[in-house]
């Protein structure tokens, strides 16, 4: 069974970085997932896609996974720029504004 480890990136609906500094193990689904022909719900047999196991580095996931034998691919992270801008929100109501601020 194989697995994945990865370093999950922030999701479009946060604004800080909480959830990314851990990494994760997760098994790769060992059969496809069936619709219910009554109620058009997906199912699967593999009980190991519903697993997600969470590192506090890549070493020890890494050490985990040849401790169990567990076969596994590294997925490296991209790191994005820093965007933060130097005064923010509060720049809006500044009076020592570079441009007028008019409605």
């Amino acid at each position: 069974m194989r697995a994945r480890i990865y370093q999950p990136a922030k999701t479009a609906m946060q604004s800080g970085t909480a959830k990314t500094t851990t990494w994760v193990l997760e098994f790769a689904p060992a059969s496809a997932r069936e619709v219910d022909p009554l109620m058009g719900w997906t199912s699967s047999s593999d009980t190991q896609a519903q697993v997600k196991l969470r590192f506090e580095s890549r070493a020890e996931a890494e050490a985990y996974a040849v401790a169990n034998a567990i076969e596994f691919d590294v997925t490296e992270p991209q790191k994005r720029k820093p965007m933060i801008r130097q005064r923010g929100y509060g720049e809006n109501f500044a009076t020592d504004r570079r441009g007028v601020w008019t409605h």
